[in-house]
């Protein structure tokens, strides 16, 4: 089964109102053209992902990323001096103080800075060659169908979640994914929230490369059952 076919399951099955996206992270140093058109305007990592959920394609340069924090994130730009002491996070009013912006930022995940170069987004059915991370826009209904329920099927056990109130899209759906080979939600942050059409009611779950097929296997036999039955109410 292709993308196309994986995206239009996941939409059919969970009711999603916009496509799965695809990413991949160029590394350093490879070609950074593509089978999609690099964008012309700068653009944050949080606002590629919510336009490839409605059907465009892109790859963004490092020099093309509108929001630093994201970028750094992704491994692409060194981390401002502001935000790493916490003081650009403090003074939006997220943390009570610089110290605790800062703590945040010392733990979250983000790649080695300058080892990415671009990325590449897209929506899932149109995405050519293997992404790196898959990331849904959904529901808590939606993904919970995702995440605890598709990625313990065969295995069984807990799902284990890591958050901030900030990075949203970058680090905890995109970055956190990439780095550790599990699943991971988000439920959105400011800068997403405020950048793009993210709904209140919806959040993000980031699945890397080598996690979908046993979702998609998940996926095929709850479509079946367990989601449609839930879905009926008594």
């Amino acid at each position: 089964m292709g993308y196309a076919e994986h995206s239009k399951t996941l939409v059919d099955a969970l009711g999603l109102e916009n496509e799965p996206v695809g990413i991949s992270l160029v590394k350093a140093g490879a070609d950074t053209t593509s089978w999609c058109q690099e964008v012309e305007a700068p653009v944050r990592h949080c606002q590629s992902i919510m336009r490839a959920r409605k059907g465009e394609a892109m790859v963004v340069p490092a020099d093309k990323q509108m929001c630093g924090i994201g970028a750094a994130a992704l491994g692409m730009v060194p981390l401002a001096d502001n935000v790493k002491s916490g003081e650009f996070h403090s003074n939006m009013g997220l943390y009570g103080a610089p110290a605790a912006a800062a703590n945040t930022i010392d733990v979250s995940p983000s790649l080695e800075a300058g080892s990415v170069a671009a990325t590449v987004v897209a929506p899932l059915s149109m995405f050519q060659g293997l992404p790196d991370v898959i990331v849904v826009t959904g529901t808590p209904e939606q993904i919970y169908w995702l995440l605890p329920v598709a990625d313990t099927y065969s295995e069984g056990g807990r799902s284990s979640l890591d958050m901030a109130s900030v990075q949203a899209a970058c680090a905890d759906s995109t970055a956190k994914p990439y780095l550790t080979g599990s699943p991971n939600i988000s439920l959105g942050c400011f800068g997403c929230r405020k950048s793009t059409d993210m709904a209140p009611e919806e959040m993000l779950l980031g699945i890397p490369s080598s996690s979908f097929p046993a979702v998609m296997d998940a996926m095929a036999d709850l479509a079946e059952g367990p989601i449609p039955k839930s879905r009926v109410k008594v």
